[in-house]
Formats: C-alpha cells, sequence, structure tokens
C-alpha cells in the first residue's frame, strides 16, 4: 500500500472516530475532546474543508445539519459562569419572560472575564457559587450548567431589585404548582444564603 493511500486510510479512521463521538454528543464535538480522543486537531481543519463540520466558536464544532445551540455553545465557551436566575427558570419551564440574548448568569466574586460583560452577571461569594448546581437541558436537548429550581427562586428574590416583580411572582407561583418542587430544600437553601425570612414570607404570600 502507497505511503498516500495510508494516509488517507487513517485521515478517514480519525475522521469516523470524531463523527461518531459527534453522534454520541448531539452533533457537538470541541478541539480540546479531539486531543483527548489522541487524535490531532488538524482533522477538524479537514472536516471543515470537507463541509462535515462547521466551527461555530473558539475551539467548537457542529454538524452542519444540526441546530446551532446558543446556550450550550456560550457555556462551552465560558467554563466558569452558571446560568441562573430567570434563564435557568426558562429551563425548567417557569419563567414567563421571553428567551433573549443577554442571559442571566452566575460567577464568583472577582472573576473576571470581558467575553460576559453584555450578560446579566450576578457575583456571588464562593461558598454559595456551587450551591443548587447542577445539569439541565436546553430546549435542544444539550446538557448545561444551572441552579435547580430551588436555588433559582432564592436567587429571583435575592436580587428582586434587578428583577420584573410581576415576573417573579409568576415563577414562585409556578414552582409552588410542581409536584418534584422540595419546600426543605428551599429553606436550606435559604438560610445558607442569609435571606431565609425573606424567602418564606414571599413563598407564604404566594400560597394564598
Amino acid at each position: 500500500m502507497s505511503k498516500i493511500s495510508v494516509r488517507k486510510f487513517k485521515d478517514q479512521s480519525n475522521i469516523e472516530i470524531i463523527e461518531s463521538f459527534m453522534k454520541s454528543n448531539n452533533g457537538y464535538v470541541t478541539s480540546k475532546i479531539v486531543t483527548d480522543l489522541g487524535i490531532h486537531r488538524m482533522y477538524l481543519n479537514i472536516m471543515c474543508e470537507k463541509g462535515i463540520i462547521e466551527k461555530v466558536g473558539k475551539g467548537i464544532y457542529i454538524d452542519p445539519k444540526k441546530y446551532e445551540d446558543s446556550y450550550y455553545i456560550f457555556s462551552l465557551e465560558n467554563a466558569n459562569i452558571i446560568f441562573s436566575h430567570m434563564t435557568a427558570l426558562y429551563f425548567y419551564s417557569l419563567s414567563i419572560k421571553a428567551p433573549s440574548s443577554d442571559y442571566d448568569i452566575t460567577v464568583w466574586n472577582k472573576y473576571h472575564n470581558p467575553k460576559i460583560k453584555k450578560h446579566n452577571i450576578f457575583y456571588v461569594s464562593k461558598d454559595i457559587y456551587n450551591l443548587g448546581l447542577t445539569e439541565v437541558e436546553t430546549p435542544a436537548g444539550n446538557k448545561v450548567k444551572a441552579y435547580d429550581m430551588e436555588r433559582c427562586i432564592c436567587d429571583i428574590i435575592r436580587s428582586k431589585k434587578r428583577m420584573d416583580i410581576e415576573h417573579i411572582k409568576y415563577s414562585i407561583k409556578e414552582y409552588l404548582k410542581r409536584k418534584d418542587k422540595d419546600l426543605i430544600k428551599l429553606s436550606d437553601y435559604a438560610e445558607k444564603m442569609a435571606i431565609k425570612e425573606e424567602v418564606m414570607d414571599f413563598v407564604s404570600i404566594m400560597y394564598e
């Protein structure tokens, strides 16, 4: 077998590995993942040239036939952000606020990233940064880091001066209708965030 045909076979083999991963990852792959797979990143360039994938962010690629998920791409580009407040509540179908390109996100105090400054940034101390952290699916079916429902309810009450009061009321009322709500967890989070009385008063009013 000639050197050219051997190289072609190897290229195809690596491309097939990347394509196989993308099928299991809703059509996405990153340059970091390709490196972790032991494949040179040049194969991503080859695949772009062949039209097999498209670059949608720094080191982020997608199958052209797939829907471009802005939430997922943003989370891949900014690993330290957590979707929170109304944006996270939207993932749980608990927000009346229409989705927009300005996300509600939380980071820890002193974290600085000019790429996220156009968004609604909430800064918290590191002791509550991971409180209620989970993974949730975006409408496109990709998993991103976000706070759970109870943490989000605490957050919108805590940040009510920056939120629309009618949006807050709607989210709390809808949360209280949920069979999977956890009021014990809500109370525990509120206590850890030093807003227990405020949260419990707000929730009591919405129960009436």
